[in-house]
């Protein structure tokens, strides 16, 4: 459940805003050769990390327009492995893939930011979040988008620590 203050959402806005910003420079200083090799062997790449992100955002995007229309939060999942290999990351130039993740998250970071408190912060009781967000809760509990926005943010930071740390 998201129960922060409006100080505490903006806070958190940004602290996203940031690391967006942070994450892009620091992504666009790994080689397109160090890019292209998995951190360990049988695992994604980093360009493969980034390309799963751009897809996160791009399942989330949808997600959190959506569910400011509905009282609940029960969204589709994806198959990460097939949406990843499908798309063929590893072909891609890594400074587009970079860039398409940086704006992409802008974009998302806007949405957050003009997304109503009230449609933030209401209690939604039927939810598949249990499944499909990386914080784990119990199917019975009542969640909040503020609540999901949050969890992808986290996924994200993750991820970026995958590739970065």
């Amino acid at each position: 459940m998201d129960s922060q203050t409006n100080t505490g959402y903006a806070d958190f806005l940004s602290d996203f805003g940031e690391t967006i910003e942070t994450a892009a420079a620091r992504l666009l200083e790994i080689s397109e050769e160090r890019s292209a090799v998995p951190r360990v062997e049988g695992k994604w790449s980093r360009k493969e990390i980034i390309g799963h992100l751009i897809d996160s955002a791009s399942n989330n995007h949808s997600r959190f327009v959506r569910a400011q229309f509905t009282d609940e939060l029960v969204f589709p999942g994806y198959e990460q492995n097939a949406w990843v290999e499908s798309q063929r990351y590893q072909e891609k130039p890594w400074p587009e893939l970079v860039a398409l993740w940086q704006l992409y998250n802008r974009h998302i970071l806007h949405i957050m930011k003009v997304t109503p408190a009230d449609t933030r912060m209401k209690l939604r009781h039927k939810h598949n979040l249990h499944v499909i967000a990386s914080d784990k809760l119990s199917p019975d509990e009542p969640v909040t988008l503020g609540f999901f926005m949050r969890d992808y943010v986290d996924h994200l930071k993750k991820h970026l620590d995958q590739i970065l740390g």
